[in-house]
């Protein structure tokens, strides 16, 4: 990876895990001195332009981050080429993905975000859509674990 990663989350509708997964990941690593570039999107088309859910933003602004300024946009193929690394939030997400990959090597950039779990390695982040609050509390617990883990690679990496 670069000096300064640039690192993608991406979900369904970008509305829900990945617009908190890329809150999480710019404030922790601002938190420590960590220079990245983040962004999300999702494999849909559904929500372009949108602010994230608002349970989304209640739960982080509950925890003491702001994702109010982020806004929905689509995964496209180019992202491999922006990104060094794609953090899907589900397998289905992570399929959709790699249908638009424009070559095996680039391929290999895209990953699940849990693939950083301390507990949960390998699996998906459950979509809180159709949920109460309760699924934007545990999809904020499963985030922060993945990505303090990541950002400790990220830092021991330097």
């Amino acid at each position: 990876m670069s000096t300064s990663p640039k690192i993608l989350l991406v979900c369904l509708g970008n509305i829900c895990r990945s617009p908190m997964a890329e809150g999480l990941l710019r404030d922790l690593a601002e938190r420590r001195g960590l220079s990245i570039t983040t962004d999300s999107a999702g494999t849909s088309r559904n929500h372009i332009g949108e602010a994230p859910d608002p349970r989304a933003q209640a739960e982080m602004r509950q925890q003491g981050f702001d994702i109010g300024d982020l806004r929905a946009r689509q995964f496209v193929s180019a992202d491999y080429e922006r990104f060094d690394l794609l953090l899907a939030m589900d397998g289905s997400n992570l399929r959709d993905m790699l249908r638009l990959a424009p070559s095996a090597h680039l391929a290999t950039k895209a990953r699940l975000m849990l693939d950083w779990s301390t507990a949960m390695a390998g699996s998906d982040v459950p979509d809180p859509w159709y949920g109460g609050a309760e699924g934007f509390t545990h999809v904020f617990r499963l985030l922060e674990d993945a990505i303090n883990n990541l950002l400790d690679e990220l830092e021991e990496g330097r």
